[in-house]
């Protein structure tokens, strides 16, 4: 992929696209992108209310919408290429009676950090940390509210960050 440098402005009657090309089909998946106050943002896309395998079309500064699901939902990311990410924000509009899941896929490419977790029952505060060395499994469970960003931090493995408020701590696991 080329470098562009500009000593000026950039201008766009048309707006911007985010694209990615799928290596097997040369297919192209195509996501509009808008320049904010704060920078570049994205539109929201909303997750489906059952499992899923990630592209690239959910990452970057796309927020991914987590659904109040009518059962566990694992959100399973591509192969980790540096500095990717994925943000995930629980959006229900109440407390959800099901979890979701980030799933790296295996357990070589798995979480390096924690998360912020808030409890409802008695407003306690803790950090839940991965174990660093093997957990590939992201577990929030029955969020009232979420927002989770995991970034690649090589093509090995992935930071993760962010916080859940809940009745019951997030957790994090093998395959």
């Amino acid at each position: 992929m080329a470098n562009t440098t500009f000593s000026g402005p950039v201008r766009s009657q048309n707006g911007f696209q985010s694209i990615s090309i799928n290596s097997t089909s040369g297919a192209v998946t195509t996501a509009p992108v808008s320049l904010g106050l704060s920078g570049v943002t994205a539109t929201p896309v909303a997750l489906a209310d059952g499992n899923a395998t990630l592209s690239a079309s959910n990452a970057g500064g796309v927020i991914n919408l987590v659904p109040n699901g009518t059962q566990d939902n694992t959100y399973t990311l591509p192969a980790p290429v540096a500095g990717t990410s994925f943000t995930f924000v629980y959006a229900g509009g109440a407390a959800d009676a099901t979890d979701f899941l980030i799933n790296t896929g295996s357990d070589t490419n798995f979480f390096i950090g924690g998360v912020v977790f808030h409890d409802t029952d008695n407003g306690d505060v803790a950090v839940v940390f991965s174990d660093g060395n093997s957990n590939s499994k992201f577990q929030a469970n029955l969020p009232a509210a979420a927002q989770v960003t995991v970034v690649a931090r090589d093509n090995v493995n992935w930071q993760i960050f962010g916080s859940v408020v809940s009745t019951t701590a997030p957790a994090f696991a093998d395959q």
